[in-house]
Order: structure tokens, then sequence, then C-alpha cells
């Protein structure tokens, strides 16, 4: 049966994840109704993918709709109550926006909300999904570059923005393997449109238990390989025991059995939408196979965070974090003080 599927949140965000059910088999999802308190946006966005049943209040929406998947494109500010509210009314699954968190205490709440919700919550990195992407994870998954040694991930947008983007990536390709160290080192601070607080520059390196160690930067300093806009220089290089692969967001480079060396090109808005539609797809395939579980569920995103967090307090106390470890509250505070913000 087709799920039914809603949207919180009618922003320009909001638009990417619309856009991807164009490319979903309407068997398995389509959207049904649209909840924006914007009058404006609601029936901007309700026109422009022709979806006729249109709400300012939450509650009434999921009362009448019931929808089986809630779209949760709102600022991270928002994160703890909405996803509350969601598990409350019993939604099966909520596919939410990225950043997961903006500091400690969510962190820590949102802790406690997937540990005893039934809802199945799944954080919007797209990216892990993107065709060329899902590529080359297979490569690793496969051994074509055999034990991955080393992960050297950067973006020039700061944290907030994309380096949990790439972070995420991170992880996937080296298995998901639980990091046991962090040892960061931050400066300045941003807030990105009042809701993203972020390090103007952050680089963390980290151990994994499988002894893999990776670099991960943020921010100002980042690598760029063609000139371009700030949000187009997201990019990972994983690096094994007789290959490597690099990604970027316009091109790839990867070594060849015999040695050579091959590289392209290719259009990163081409592989957007395929990847918002593998990611919706995956949150259908887990609602109807428990065993299903997607690799972007909350737990593993909270896992992610953890080491963001790890990373303000290594910056903060000059020193490397054992993980995993428990944050502070007022971790986020702590930070800003230390870099004069």
């Amino acid at each position: 049966m087709s799920c039914r599927c809603a949207f919180l949140g009618c922003g320009p965000r909001a638009r990417g994840h619309a856009e991807a059910y164009k490319l979903i088999d309407p068997s398995l999802g389509e959207i049904v109704a649209l909840c924006d308190m914007s009058a404006e946006r609601l029936q901007a966005f309700g026109d422009q993918f022709d979806v006729p049943n249109r709400y300012s209040d939450l509650d009434r929406m999921l009362a009448e709709e019931r929808p089986d998947v809630v779209h949760l494109v709102t600022p991270p500010t928002l994160r703890v109550e909405l996803m509350t509210r969601l598990a409350e009314a019993g939604v099966p699954g909520v596919i939410v926006e990225k950043p997961i968190c903006i500091g400690a205490a969510d962190y820590k709440a949102l802790r406690k909300l997937e540990a005893g919700s039934r809802t199945k919550f799944v954080v919007n990195h797209q990216l892990r999904h993107h065709p060329k992407i899902l590529g080359f994870l297979r490569d690793v998954q496969e051994g074509k570059i055999g034990q991955v040694r080393c992960i050297d991930a950067s973006c020039v947008l700061p944290m907030s923005g994309q380096g949990v983007h790439v972070l995420d990536l991170l992880f996937a390709f080296n298995g998901y393997a639980a990091p046991t160290s962090v040892f960061g080192a931050s400066s300045g601070y941003d807030d990105i449109n009042g809701h993203h607080p972020s390090p103007r520059s952050a680089e963390s390196l980290i151990t994994f238990e499988n002894g893999t160690r990776a670099a991960l930067m943020a921010g100002a300093g980042a690598p760029v390989f063609v000139a371009g806009p700030n949000h187009m220089h997201k990019r990972i290089a994983v690096y094994g025991t007789h290959g490597f692969l690099h990604w970027r967001m316009n091109g790839y480079e990867r070594s060849l059995p015999g040695g050579e060396i091959e590289s392209g090109e290719f259009d990163y808005r081409e592989e957007d939408n395929p990847g918002q539609a593998n990611l919706t797809t995956a949150l259908f395939d887990w609602l109807a196979d428990d065993d299903a579980v997607h690799p972007n569920n909350l737990q593993t995103s909270l896992d992610e965070w953890l080491v963001i967090l790890a990373g303000y307090a290594s910056t903060v106390e000059a020193r490397a974090i054992d993980m995993p470890f428990d944050p502070a509250d007022d971790l986020l505070e702590q930070f800003k003080r230390f870099v004069g913000a």
C-alpha cells in the first residue's frame, strides 16, 4: 500500500524533498498534505506540486490525514519539539532535514526520544544516496581498494551547513565503525540564518575502533579544487591498502588495479534528486521491513553529531576526547565563550 506522505515546512529546502517524488513510484508513496504557518509559502508550494490538502495547524493535519511519513523541513532550533509531537502522534516515519542538532542539550533530548519512540526517524543526508556515491560505496564494500586505512573529508561551508554531510559520508565509507577518540581544533563562530551555529573553521582527527584514522575539516581554509561558490566544495577521499577513491561535487578520481588513475566529471545537480528519491525510498523499505534499517537512522546520525560535540570539547579543553563521552548541556555556550563569540 502506498505511503501517505506529508510535509511540515514548505520553504526552499522542502522543494528538494518534493521534487524527488517525481522519481518515486506512486505505489510506494505520494504527497497528500502540506503544513506551514505562512499562507503564502503554503499556497505557492501546494500549487507547484499539485497538493490540494493544505494546513496551517499541525495537529489538525495529523488528525485528518494520518500520514505514514512526514518530511520535517524546519529550522534545527525546532527539532526536539516537533519531532516529539510527531512521535507522540504515532507517525510511523519522519525524514528530518539536517543538521539534526545545534548543541548538546538538544542532542541529549533526541537520544531520549530515539530510545523511547517507535517512530522511525531518518536524517536527510541525501548525499549518502547519490548514484555516484552509492557506486563508490559498493567499490569499498567489495574490497576494490582493500581495507580502508585513512579518510580525508572536507567542505568550505561550516560544520552545521555541510560538514554534517561529509561526516555522514565518512561514517558510511568506514562501515559505520565506532569512533574511539576525537582531537579537534576550531576557531571563530557564525550562526547561519540565526539557527545553524558553527565554528568558522573546524578540523578534527578521528580514530575508529577498526583502526581507521580520518581527518574532517569544515569551514574557512578547507581545500578548493575547482573555483566556484562555497557550497560547491564538499569532498571525500578514501585510502585503502591497495587503492583510493576521491569524490568531489563536480568530479572524481580513483585508482585502477593496474596502477592507473581514472578521473571524470559529472553534474552534482543531476545526482541530487535521484539521491533524495533513494533516501526517501529507503525509508519506505524500512517501514515495510524492520530489518531494512535506514543507514541515516536517528541513532547513527546522533553518533555522528557526538563527533562534532567532541570537536567542540577538544577545542575548549585542549585534549583528545575519548569516545563515547557525555557532553555538558552548555557545551556550545562554553565553546562560544572560548572563541570570543
